[in-house]
């Protein structure tokens, strides 16, 4: 699976933990006198955390999915291996 959203991100695999939906909202900036405006940022972050959030928990139902079609090929298989024995 991670080949397979590497492979589909063009992203390398990080050496850290992924980021977190709540260190993506908790994160904070330092205010400049002419910085940007810190009410819209934390906006902007608690966006980008609810998506993270979202992507996570596909990739756990996908994850969950390949866990249950593998066990379902593996007792298919098993029941086919005991069809095809030659005398």
């Amino acid at each position: 699976m991670r080949h397979l959203i590497r492979w589909l991100t063009g992203r390398q695999e990080r050496t850290r933990q992924p980021l977190r939906p709540a260190q993506i909202r908790e994160r904070r900036f330092n205010v400049r006198r002419h910085g940007l405006d810190p009410f819209e940022i934390r906006a902007f972050l608690h966006e980008i955390a609810n998506e993270l959030a979202v992507a996570q928990a596909a990739v756990v139902a996908v994850r969950e999915e390949n866990v249950r079609i593998r066990r379902a090929l593996h007792t298919w298989q098993g029941g086919q291996s005991g069809k095809h024995r030659y005398r």
